[in-house]
């Protein structure tokens, strides 16, 4: 006879009290009060082995018992998914509140309690003995009881184990041997789903993302011309996002288009974020590098290709950012506030909140650098060879080029109001845009990316181009009215130094309404209208004639997410009097872009 047999029978007051104590519950209705608690369906228990034979006989005993590991593992499964309103482990019966000496059941609980410690309590103390319990629950008890006839076994400590525990045991087993092959059925298909995933995961570090832009696109008016055809243009944009620690990102994106601008009347207004491509021939380049991780609270983002602010900074245009992808406005403008596009590439910076992030990010101060050039020595001059940097004069690298530095504070007032205050100063070099996004996302260096050509360098107007240094002041808005209606806007004005020559001011502001989930959940319609960077003042002696008028950006879209992985947008930009020199004629931009994601 083993002696491990004989140890197992020391429990046989414990579950001949179990049977009295918890029978009479078991036969009630399956139906639990609202506040019980719950085995959730992703709870498994591993079943007592189904072949396990009792046999008693008057003057032999031989039983087989449940392994270590089996035990374990019922009680690893037992506790999933338990909440705050979990039963909490009591050590003596007078810490049950409801249970009295006069009760039917006190002496077998008692015994429960204090000698086996397989009876618990719900947190207010109570045991609600005479409340229906389910067939789930009945099993979760059954699972603590021998979690603790395990213990015994294994401890020894125990006198002897009644044989007429182990049959009770055993006709616990038979009774719920449906709900425990059940839950084995669970667990065998849970693992052969996680088999399956393990065996043809991409990485156990990187996830791929990607993104696929495929636009139908034509402009009308005067000022676009006559050569404008109706064009179906593409990008696509392939992104590995690494993490090592589990709260950082790497970021690892490549990128090829074949989109074109239309000719706008020497203007950049209108451009859309598919046009953000790094070639205009379907070549592949990889036009992002970044990575980003937590030290304590504050969030440090480090990028060596394709760096831009609203990566890391609090932009409060929800529903209209799309981080120049293909889920939000149409056009760069309509994304944020154009303070955002001065400068990007290589460099970086940090985010310190000081509370819990929501749809308008979280109250922080953001801090921020960035080189157009970063990664180039030397110098460069419009004498040079290298048509990359055709009609660009000046210093290059990360300190000695093209700069610019951002600061902002960011207060929310819960998740209905946010209030941004942004500052950015530039050093431009001759021949580059002020709102160029840096070298990350366009097609040539320097290349502006909204606004007209005169606001991205006021020194054309001279007949020549100087270099540029500019200080910006931006205040962004957004005002959440309810969950499907929200209000955001901006107003920025840039000083710009024309070095050695002269000065200039530049102005942006915008309005604009969004709807989500109109129609279905994830859809969007926006509606915004507003002045991309224009020149307002330049102060200058022999500066050439400009309009002063401003000319204006309205645009609507309807974002409708036809799956999960498919969103199709139609909408309009107009541009009335685009440009601030020659005809001025409005032009209007349609466009049905389709996204697709995974």
């Amino acid at each position: 006879m083993s002696k491990i047999f004989w140890q197992a029978l020391l429990l046989y007051p414990a579950l001949i009290g179990a049977s009295v104590a918890i029978a009479p519950v078991a036969m009630a209705t399956d139906v639990a009060p609202t506040n019980e608690i719950k085995i959730a369906e992703t709870n498994l228990l591993e079943p007592i082995a189904a072949e396990t034979e009792l046999k008693i006989a008057q003057t032999s005993v031989e039983a087989q018992t449940p392994s270590v590991d089996a035990l374990n593992q019922i009680n690893t499964y037992g506790n999933e998914g338990k909440g705050d309103n979990s039963l909490a482990q009591v050590t003596s019966v007078s810490q049950l509140s409801d249970v009295q000496p006069t009760d039917w059941a006190f002496q077998a609980l008692q015994s429960l309690v204090e000698r086996y410690g397989c009876i618990a309590g719900y947190p207010d103390g109570t045991y609600r003995g005479n409340r229906a319990t389910t067939r789930y629950e009945f099993a979760a008890g059954l699972n603590a009881c021998l979690d603790r006839v395990n213990e015994l076994i294994a401890t020894a400590t125990a006198d002897a184990v009644k044989r007429e525990d182990l049959a009770t045991l055993q006709r616990l087993q038979e009774e719920f041997a449906t709900e425990l092959a059940t839950l084995r059925g669970r667990v065998d298909s849970v693992e052969a789903v996680t088999a399956e995933l393990e065996a043809n995961q991409f990485s156990t570090t990187t996830k791929l993302l990607g993104e696929v832009v495929a636009a139908v696109t034509d402009a009308f008016g005067e000022t676009a011309g006559d050569e404008n055809n109706t064009v179906l243009q593409a990008r696509a944009r392939l992104e590995f996002q690494s993490s090592f620690t589990g709260t950082d990102i790497l970021h690892t994106r490549l990128a090829a288009g074949n989109a074109q601008t239309f000719a706008t009347g020497g203007t950049f207004e209108g451009l859309q974020t598919f046009n953000l491509a790094p070639s205009t021939n379907n070549s592949v380049f990889l036009d992002w590098a970044a990575y980003e991780f937590s030290l304590s609270k504050v969030r440090v983002y480090l990028a060596a290709v394709g760096g831009i602010y609203s990566d890391f900074v609090p932009t409060l245009n929800p529903y209209f950012e799309g981080f120049t992808g293909g889920n939000g406005a149409l056009s760069v403008f309509a994304e944020h506030n154009p303070i955002y596009n001065i400068g990007g590439g290589a460099g970086g910076g940090i985010s310190i909140p000081f509370g819990e992030r929501g749809v308008l990010g979280a109250t922080s101060i953001s801090l921020g650098y960035f080189a157009d050039n970063g990664n180039s020595p030397g110098r460069i001059s419009t004498t040079g060879t290298d048509e990359e940097f055709a009609g660009v004069d000046g210093d290059l690298g990360f300190v000695n080029g093209d700069f610019s530095a951002l600061a902002q504070i960011n207060f929310n007032l819960g998740d209905r109001f946010g209030l941004a205050a942004t500052y950015v100063r530039g050093y431009h070099n001759a021949g580059d845009g002020i709102f160029d996004l840096g070298s990350s996302a366009s097609r040539a260096i320097g290349s502006p990316v909204e606004g007209s050509a005169q606001a991205n360098d006021p020194s054309l107007l001279l007949g020549g181009r100087a270099k540029l240094s500019t200080d910006s002041y931006g205040l962004s808005a957004a005002l959440r009215l309810s969950d499907r209606i929200s209000i955001s806007g901006w107003v920025t004005k840039t000083d710009v130094e024309l070095i050695d020559v002269g000065s200039a001011d530049v102005w942006s502001y915008a309005l604009g309404v969004s709807f989500p989930d109109l129609g279905k959940e994830g859809s969007v319609l926006g509606i915004i209208a507003g002045v991309e960077p224009t020149l307002r003042d330049i102060d200058v002696p022999g500066a050439g004639n400009y309009d002063t008028d401003y000319g204006y950006h309205i645009e609507g879209f309807y974002k409708y997410q036809l799956t999960d992985n498919i969103s199709l947008t139609p909408g309009v930009i107009w541009l009335t009097a685009p440009g601030q020199s020659g005809p001025r004629e409005d032009i209007v931009i349609g466009t049905l872009r389709t996204t697709f994601t995974f």
